[in-house]
């Protein structure tokens, strides 16, 4: 789920948020197949030479420090935006734990914003966010100026946004399924003879965190793989989530019956390992409350591996990211349901004064890759160079990850990824790779059904909150789950889940019949 991940592991996720992680990410044969540059333009007509310079504000997560040299590269992306369709732009990045309350206030505030992230998980609210009316229905903009969003994102990705028969978010092409599993420092790895091919299951994990523990005594072995995130949200690899956790699918969703994740004996099972890995000084002491991103906890020695959610390429990308050499171990198979597509998107809120020019510049984030390559790498000669083989890139003379004044290393989430250069260490033929990833994943049935929260938003309301206060703690490992698991379930139902449950399995069953 990211170009970090964690869907966000995320997310990541997302992850954790993400992942998302990681910290924490469409095609199905239609988001260019790894060829964006076939997808048509259609904005540069759209705006006429008589309309006045448009000033879109545009709200996107970090999961680090904002660039020293995000205002050069805003500067850069207005200067293509005026000449396409009369626009400039004003980037407002917000850190990952800050958005969801910085996000609330100033959709509530009826703030000035044209283009937000938003996506199906509790960070980002889309099903929350479309029942307050904060976001508006795309399907009118995107006829009349999304042409390249179309046939870049394809038909099935996306309907996956669609609520009540509009769609209200355009989910950005990247990794569409995902795989959890671990990534670990290298040198790590090696020193203790961990084998990362060998690791398939949680005992497996569990026995090469207890060799690294006795050998470095003093620091974390695992985090979250984003800020925000749990663990346990990097070990559910075959829950369809049906975007919220509040009534999910089990076993890859092979069968369409809802039940209350927090009250299944796996969900328990999970809590209870995760709190003696916790006390045997395996987990990040303070992950349920860190704001630090993975990068920066693997360069300060905070911790020395994290789950996340992987995706082919995820080694060369967080390596880069961290300063050291990164690699993997699959504990899943790759696995495809809507969150994995919706859990980023790019919508319209009700707050911008001009829609019509803010879809016109989601379609260049679609189509046009001088703009997708100065949000994902910066300005060319200052932030990368080319290199002699085409569409890949490197660091100029002198710079690298952690000098470059711009470093987002987030080209998941801006758009159409498939348009980016690729960078050197990457395989070039990632964007190919990704796509045969996702088409090879195992499909939930519920994929494409996305919950409307409107009938419950009452209950849905009181849910977030009980889930805020006990989530991180529990599956942390930093609360005691036989005390509290119990009085958090309890808290659910007073909250109203089982209504939630009750709504999402009759929506499911009335998607179902209709497909």
């Amino acid at each position: 789920m990211r170009k970090r991940i964690g869907w966000f592991s995320m997310l990541l996720a997302l992850c954790l948020v993400l992942g998302a992680c990681g910290s924490n990410n469409p095609n199905n044969g239609n988001a260019g197949n790894g060829q964006g540059n076939s997808v048509p333009d259609s904005t540069n007509t759209a705006s006429s030479g008589n309309e006045k310079p448009y000033e879109l504000t545009v709200a996107f997560v970090t999961f680090g420090n904002t660039p020293a040299d995000i205002a050069q590269v805003q500067e850069e992306i207005s200067k293509l935006a005026k000449e396409k369709i009369n626009a400039t732009v004003k980037l407002l990045p917000i850190a990952i734990g800050s958005w969801n309350q910085q996000m609330n206030l100033m959709l509530t505030s009826n703030e000035k914003l044209d283009l937000i992230v938003t996506g199906s998980s509790a960070t980002f609210g889309y099903g929350p966010q479309v029942a307050k009316g904060q976001l508006l229905p795309l399907n009118d903009l995107i006829e009349k100026y999304g042409e390249g969003i179309k046939t870049a994102v394809g038909e099935e990705f996306m309907n996956a946004s669609n609520i009540g028969g509009s769609i209200y978010g355009v989910p950005s092409i990247r990794d569409l399924a995902v795989n959890y599993g671990l990534l670990i420092r290298k040198d790590i790895a090696d020193k203790y003879s961990i084998d990362l091919a060998g690791m398939k299951t949680l005992d497996d994990l569990e026995a090469a965190m207890k060799i690294i523990k006795a050998g470095e005594p003093d620091t974390a072995v695992i985090a979250p793989g984003a800020a925000g995130q749990s663990i346990v949200d990097y070990l559910m690899g075959d829950i369809d989530r049906l975007g919220d956790t509040f009534g999910v699918l089990q076993n890859n969703g092979s069968e369409l019956k809802v039940v209350n994740w927090y009250e299944t004996t796996q969900y328990a099972e999970l809590v209870k390992r995760v709190r003696s890995w916790y006390n045997a000084g395996y987990i990040l002491k303070d992950a349920a409350t860190n704001k630090e991103s993975i990068g920066d906890l693997i360069k300060g020695q905070r911790t020395l591996a994290y789950v996340a959610n992987l995706k082919p390429g995820i080694e060369s990308q967080e390596s880069r990211l961290t300063g050291t050499e990164i690699v993997r171990a699959n504990l899943t198979e790759p696995f495809a349901k809507t969150e994995t597509v919706t859990n980023i998107m790019w919508g319209i809120p009700r707050n911008s004064s001009n829609p019509e020019r803010a879809m016109q510049f989601l379609n260049l984030m679609y189509t046009d890759k001088d703009v997708i390559n100065l949000f994902d790498w910066g300005i060319e000669g200052k932030h990368y160079v080319k290199t002699d083989t085409d569409n890949v890139i490197k660091y100029p003379d002198g710079v690298d990850a952690t000098s470059s004044g711009y470093n987002l290393n987030m080209g998941w989430l801006f758009g159409n990824q498939f348009l980016s250069h690729t960078f050197e260490g990457d395989d070039p033929d990632i964007w190919n790779k990704l796509n045969e990833f996702n088409q090879s994943a195992v499909k939930s049935k519920a994929l494409g059904f996305t919950f409307d929260t409107a009938p419950v938003k009452t209950e849905f309301a009181a849910v977030v909150n009980v889930l805020n206060q006990n989530k991180m703690g529990l599956e942390t490992g930093t609360l005691d789950p036989e005390k509290t698991l119990p009085e958090f379930i309890t808290k659910l139902k007073a909250a109203g889940i089982e209504k939630i449950i009750a709504e999402k399995q009759k929506q499911l069953d009335a998607w179902a019949s209709n497909k």
